[in-house]
């Protein structure tokens, strides 16, 4: 039986609980880096005892996948709410693209760092990361002109999602000093001469 204790289920409460232990580890993970996410730290940030971190991870290292696999889970939504019909000009559909991602990465530099720079640095994220390429990679295919024969445009959608995470990483690692309006445009102009 799932009682309620001040108006809430038990399950709300466990669910409410794990929330908050995401935005703990997206906050450290975010703001301070692989080094920062220890499990104490974590309840020190949620304000919740390692009791409550351990009924909903096993360890620290499932806390930061969980953590990445949120942030990529809204890359992937941003990005597949954010294109119009492909009927759309390739230059529209790459812009609604790019600001979506822009949004969700640059606006909250936390998720960019989660998505793109702790898997550089997290051993636990390391293997994650590569193995999540392949999904954006079939996102940019999709968008790509059907004249291209299917290895072209595996081809370039592989090679478009490797140039874009690299100038996304480098923005926002702070090696790529332009301004965030240039950034969109360059890599919007990527995007649509790829689909032209």
């Amino acid at each position: 039986m799932n009682r309620s204790w001040a108006g809430t289920t038990l399950t709300d409460r466990k669910a409410a609980r794990r929330a908050q232990l995401l935005a703990a580890g997206l906050q450290l993970l975010g703001t301070s880096g692989s080094a920062a996410v220890s499990v104490r730290a974590v309840c020190r940030q949620s304000k919740l005892t390692e009791r409550y971190f351990y009924e909903n991870f096993a360890d620290r290292e499932e806390l930061v996948l969980a953590v990445y696999e949120h942030v990529a889970d809204q890359a992937r939504q941003a990005l597949v709410d954010a294109v119009p019909e492909k009927s759309a000009a390739p230059a529209e559909r790459a812009k609604a693209a790019v600001t979506a991602f822009v949004e969700l990465m640059v606006d909250d530099p936390r998720k960019g760092r989660v998505l793109l720079l702790a898997p550089i640095t997290d051993p636990a994220l390391s293997a994650r990361g590569v193995a999540l390429l392949p999904a954006f990679a079939a996102l940019v295919r999709e968008q790509l002109p059907e004249k291209l024969d299917e290895a072209e445009r595996e081809l370039t959608a592989i090679g478009l999602v490797g140039a874009l995470t690299n100038l996304f990483t480098a923005y926002l690692g702070g090696t790529l000093e332009v301004s965030r309006v240039r950034l969109v445009e360059h890599c919007v102009r990527l995007l649509a001469q790829a689909g032209s």
